[in-house]
């Protein structure tokens, strides 16, 4: 009776709401629009009616990605855009938070559509913290974890919650981005979010603890791999730059990554053999540093790969206490004479010569260039010499820089040295100079090479060294390099190998490059096209230290040189590499055949799928008979006389390895279901038991999925096709056939 009464001056919700409802399932949603228009304007206090219309609504429903309610509410919001009078403040303070109370009521998992709309219209940032707060508890205690963050994210809540609550259910459900989100901007949680991960790459830490804290929290079987140390390493590393932490909050993290490092160096310079002696003393040191545990975990390293005598050499030199000594080692230290106490390079100082041995010029590509030829630029002097020589207009320029490694110790790294190679002579920038690196002289002489499109600049890969570059100069993250006349023969080289031509420019024969060949990237084009690969053997050197070493100078020489010969080659002859004439034309790492078929691809697309303004549901009908689908899963093909199946009869769950698939099929009106990724590829079969639907999937988990369905009730595609091509193996399989009004006639 009181219910009744409540309404007696205007219309009853729940009348409403049941017109609203029988428009929804008939998937009328023009007429749904006619009569919230008509019946809001009917209602005597439409915010309340419209939480209790909005409560009476059902959730999620498959095959539709609106809710009613969302429909409902975005109606709603257009009616009150004309209706100023209809607002919270007009209401008594006690009605209005008790109308804010419900609205926050119905942000749960259930309606994560409307968040925002229903944020607007009751004013929901303006309600008390601690009821916002409580909201939020009650998400998580339903395991809404990734809700919880979002609305908390939408009401502004991050300090006033428990961040560890909050975040450690994202980060085991591999929602570590949304953990990003909420931390964002506010100093101390991105602090605690970094200093979070980095206690997870502790030794001693173990997962299981923090399971127990969270004992309803739903994780896949493939959890632990998001929380291995070297995966949380990289989140750390990279967090730390995002963010701009101290490192010495991180020590960790930072310890594994050093650690990993160490391991890495030891196998280049005694498992390998390809780093030298000096290079590996150099960053040995860097990655070693102050920290006791790697300068004992080095000593017992060089106790195994190496000698005692270097095991002891390497203790002496980090005075590392007797207890923490590997067994030989304080015996060694007494017996060596003081003379062999102290690491021993070769004499470095001594002169080497310019020119290599003859075996290895056999070996490796040479620059044709005399020592008189190299020109070191570390003054404003040498600078306006390079200038005159480098700008010249309708030239070629070779560029190539070099930086000192860090073993992802750090993410950005800042260049030592750039290499700009023109005819018969090359130009080292030495940014490692005092003060020449900040002279604004030198930016703008960069800035000028790069945007002059009379001079042709060649690189091969050149996208990490302009990353490089921004790191070194900040003002070119401001105000980027305007990139003109760049030929990157990365493309080039990409085109070749497409063409599977692996042919010597003016050579006697061809060279025999297999595909398991050692060479790789730049060395590997030079010696395609030049004969003989890039000797690499300096590419990990310690760029930082000055004088650089003449082996150092002529693989920096070589690196830049080597895109003059290699272009040359190629342009005198294209055609013999599969090449067009005009090498230019392919910057875009594509050839004029691959640039028609994507216009083509474009083209097809445009055709196949109709412009709509809206989204339509579709109803659901019953799926294709049993045999029908057993026969063409077992590779019949469907009779010429079988009549097409409408796209809204086949039924199917996409694998979490195609949901790319699962999207181009919805588009084409296929009722589609597809799995989470972290959900299990058994739920796939549950999935197809229970609601008679056909899985798609691929790879090794089709054995396993077709055992548990039967025969012909699992396909499976290849993986490495587009989403495009395995949509229509799928439709030409059922004998689909969509027509124009199925395109987009599910809601998606």
């Amino acid at each position: 009776m009181g219910q009744s009464q409540r309404w007696d001056d205007g219309l009853d919700p729940s009348v409403l709401s049941d017109q609203f409802f029988e428009l929804w399932n008939q998937n009328n949603l023009q007429m749904l629009h006619l009569a919230a228009i008509q019946g809001f304007s009917k209602l005597s206090e439409p915010l309340e009616a419209l939480l209790t219309i909005l409560e009476s609504c059902p959730g999620k429903q498959k095959g539709r990605s609106h809710t009613l309610g969302y429909h409902i509410l975005m109606e709603f919001q257009m009616w009150m855009k004309e209706r100023p009078q209809v607002s919270l403040s007009s209401l008594a303070e006690d009605k209005a938070v008790e109308l804010q109370r419900r609205a926050l009521g119905l942000l749960t998992d259930t309606q994560p559509n409307f968040v925002d709309t229903l944020i607007n219209i009751y004013q929901l940032k303006a309600l008390d913290p601690s009821i916002q707060c409580m909201q939020i508890c009650k998400l998580q205690a339903l395991n809404c974890y990734k809700e919880a963050v979002t609305l908390s994210i939408k009401l502004g809540l991050q300090t006033e919650l428990n961040t560890e609550e909050m975040l450690i259910p994202l980060i085991l459900q591999d929602k570590l981005p949304l953990a990003e989100s909420f931390v964002k901007g506010h100093r101390q949680l991105e602090k605690q979010l970094v200093m979070l991960l980095d206690s997870w790459c502790h030794p001693d830490f173990n997962v299981e603890d923090i399971r127990k804290k969270f004992p309803r929290l739903s994780l896949s079987k493939h959890y632990m791999a998001q929380i291995q140390p070297k995966m949380l390493t990289r989140h750390v590393v990279r967090l730390l730059e995002k963010f701009k932490i101290d490192q010495s909050l991180c020590p960790n993290a930072l310890h594994k990554r050093r650690l990993d490092s160490l391991r890495y160096l030891v196998y280049k310079t005694f498992g390998d053999k390809t780093m030298t002696e000096e290079n590996w003393t150099d960053h040995v040191q860097y990655v070693v540093a102050d920290d006791l545990e790697l300068q004992v975990h080095l000593v017992e390293l060089m106790v195994k790969y190496s000698s005692l005598q270097k095991a002891s050499q390497w203790s002496l030199k980090y005075n590392i206490p007797k207890n923490r000594l590997s067994q030989g080692v304080w015996e060694m230290q007494q017996s060596l004479p003081p003379a062999l106490q102290q690491i021993c390079l070769n004499d470095l100082t001594q002169e080497e010569e310019w020119i290599p041995p003859q075996s290895h010029c056999q070996k490796f590509y040479q620059a044709p260039l005399t020592k008189d030829k190299v020109h070191f630029v570390d003054t404003l002097e040498t600078l306006q010499r390079c200038q005159s020589i480098v700008l010249k207009e309708s030239g070629v320029v070779g560029v190539d820089m070099e930086w000192q490694p860090t073993f992802g110790c750090v993410t950005v790294q800042k260049v030592a040295l750039i290499q700009l190679a023109v005819l018969n002579q090359v130009f080292l920038l030495d940014l490692c100079a005092k003060g020449f690196c900040h002279q604004p002289d030198l930016v703008g002489f960069i800035r000028a090479l790069f945007s002059e499109q009379n001079i042709l600049k060649l690189g091969y890969g050149m996208t990490g060294d302009l990353k490089c570059l921004s790191a070194t100069w900040p003002e070119l993250s401001e105000e980027p390099l305007k990139m003109e006349g760049m030929l990157d023969l990365l493309r080039v080289h990409q085109e070749i190998q497409r063409g599977k031509v692996n042919r010597v420019q003016n050579a006697p024969r061809e060279v025999l490059v297999s595909e398991d060949s050692s060479e790789k990237g730049l060395s590997l084009l030079v010696q395609q096209v030049l004969g003989k690969p890039l000797d690499k053997t300096e590419q990990m050197s310690n760029w930082e230290k000055r004088p650089l070493r003449i082996s150092q100078i002529r693989y920096a020489v070589a690196d830049a040189y080597c895109l003059l010969d290699v272009y040359s080659a190629l342009s005198s002859n294209p055609a013999s590499f599969g090449l067009p004439a005009d090498l230019r034309s392919i910057t875009s790492g594509q050839s004029e055949t691959s640039k028609d078929k994507q216009k083509e691809k474009r083209g097809k697309k445009t055709a196949q799928v109709p412009r709509k303004e809206e989204c339509q549901g579709a109803q659901r009908v019953s799926p294709p008979h049993s045999d029908t689908l057993k026969g063409l899963l077992c590779g019949e093909q469907p009779s010429e006389d079988t009549p097409p199946l409408p796209p809204q009869q086949l039924r199917v769950v996409c694998d979490n390895m195609l949901q790319g698939l699962g999207r181009y099929l919805r588009c084409l009106g296929v009722d589609v279901v597809m799995l989470e990724n972290t959900d299990d590829h058994r739920v796939a079969a549950k999935l197809a038991q229970d609601e008679g639907r056909v899985i798609l999937t691929c790879g090794q988990p089709f054995q396993t999925l077709r055992s548990q369905v039967g025969e012909g009730r699992c396909l499976s595609l290849d993986c490495s096709e587009k989403a495009r091509d395995q949509a229509v193996r799928v439709l030409r399989h059922f004998n689909v056939q969509p027509t124009p009004s199925d395109i987009f006639s599910r809601c998606q």
